[in-house]
C-alpha cells in the first residue's frame, strides 16, 4: 500500500522493532524514557491551562483532550520510549523472538525513566510560576485533578487504566501503520483525544498530574481557592499523599495499563496478524479444500 502499511505489516515491524530495544543499552533506553516522560508531562501540563477555568466538566476534557495527545506525538517522531506503548513489546516475546526478561527489563527502565521525566517536569513547570495563572486558579484546579486522582478506588484506578492504555497502544500501532507524519499524527490525535475526553487513567500522565498537586497543596493560596471554589473539606485535601499517590492510584492505575496494553489489546492483535496465524489460516483453508474434494468424490461415485 502506498500511504500506509496493513494492519499485518505494521505487527511485523513493530515485533522487529521491540528487538532493537532489548539490545538496546540501560543507559540508552532510560533517556529516551526520561524524555518520553517530560513529554507527557508536557502534555498534561498544558491540559490544565486550557481547562482550568471551565467549570463544565465535559467540555473541560474535551478541550484538555484537543492539547494532551501533544505529548505522545512527540514521543512517537522524536523516537522517546514511553511505558504505555512499550507493553506491546509483548507481541514480540509471543513471536519468540525476544525473551520474557529482556522484556520486563525494558518495561521496568522505561517505567523508571518516565518517572524520573514527568517529575522533574513537575517541578521546573511549579518554579516557572506557571501554577500562579488566573491569580493562582490553576493551582487550585491542579490540586483538584490531583485529589479525584488519588482517592480511586483500586478496581476502578486498574479498569479505567486498562481502558486507557487500550486506546494509547491503538495510538501507536495506528501511528506505525501510517508512512507520512500528517497521517501519524492524526492517528494520534483522534485516538488519544478520546481517551483523555473519556477520563480513564494514563499512569506516566499521572506522575506529572499528582506530582503537581502535591507541590500545590504546599501554597497555602491555592488550598484556600481550591476549598473556597470546590468545597474540598480539610479531609478530602490530606487524602492528597504520597501514600495514595503511589498504592491509590500509580499501582493500581499501572497495574491496568499493562492489562490494557498486553492482554487486551497486544494479544489479540499477535494472534489476529502474525504470520502464524495466516499459516494456522491456511492449513485450515487447506483442509477444507480437501473435505470439499472427498465430498465431491464420494457424490460422484454415488452418483455413478
Amino acid at each position: 500500500m502506498e500511504g500506509y502499511l496493513s494492519v499485518k505489516e505494521t505487527v511485523e515491524k513493530y515485533i522487529e522493532n521491540s528487538q532493537a530495544k532489548s539490545l538496546m543499552s540501560s543507559t540508552r533506553l532510560f533517556w529516551k524514557a526520561v524524555l518520553a516522560g517530560t513529554m507527557i508531562g508536557f502534555g498534561a501540563a498544558a491540559s490544565s491551562v486550557a481547562a482550568h477555568t471551565i467549570s463544565d466538566v465535559g467540555l473541560a476534557r474535551l478541550v484538555a483532550a484537543i492539547v494532551f495527545p501533544v505529548g505522545l506525538m512527540m514521543v512517537i517522531l522524536l523516537g522517546a520510549e514511553l511505558f504505555t506503548g512499550d507493553c506491546l513489546i509483548t507481541m514480540s516475546v509471543m513471536d519468540g523472538r525476544q525473551k520474557l526478561q529482556d522484556a520486563i527489563r525494558v518495561m521496568a527502565i522505561v517505567y523508571i525513566g518516565n518517572f524520573v521525566g514527568a517529575t522533574l517536569l513537575t517541578l521546573l513547570v511549579s518554579m516557572s510560576g506557571q501554577l500562579d495563572y488566573s491569580k493562582g486558579m490553576l493551582g487550585a484546579y491542579t490540586i483538584k485533578v490531583a485529589v479525584g486522582k488519588a482517592n480511586l478506588s483500586f478496581a476502578e484506578g486498574m479498569i479505567s487504566g486498562a481502558l486507557c492504555n487500550i486506546l494509547v497502544c491503538a495510538a501507536v500501532l495506528m501511528a506505525m501503520c501510517a508512512k507520512d507524519i500528517a497521517g501519524k499524527l492524526l492517528a494520534i490525535f483522534f485516538t488519544i483525544m478520546l481517551f483523555v475526553t473519556a477520563g480513564f487513567e494514563h499512569c506516566v500522565a499521572n506522575m506529572y498530574y499528582i506530582a503537581a498537586g502535591l507541590i500545590a497543596k504546599g501554597n497555602p493560596e491555592y488550598v484556600k481557592m481550591a476549598i473556597n471554589t470546590y468545597g474540598f473539606t480539610p479531609e478530602q485535601l490530606e487524602s492528597l499523599n504520597l501514600s495514595n499517590y503511589v498504592f491509590a492510584n500509580l499501582l493500581p492505575v499501572t497495574i491496568g495499563n499493562v492489562i490494557g496494553g498486553v492482554l487486551l489489546f497486544g494479544v489479540p492483535m499477535f494472534l489476529l496478524n502474525t504470520k502464524k496465524e495466516m499459516k494456522i489460516n491456511k492449513m485450515v483453508s487447506k483442509e477444507e479444500e480437501e473435505n470439499d474434494v472427498l465430498c465431491t468424490t464420494g457424490f460422484a461415485d454415488v452418483a455413478r
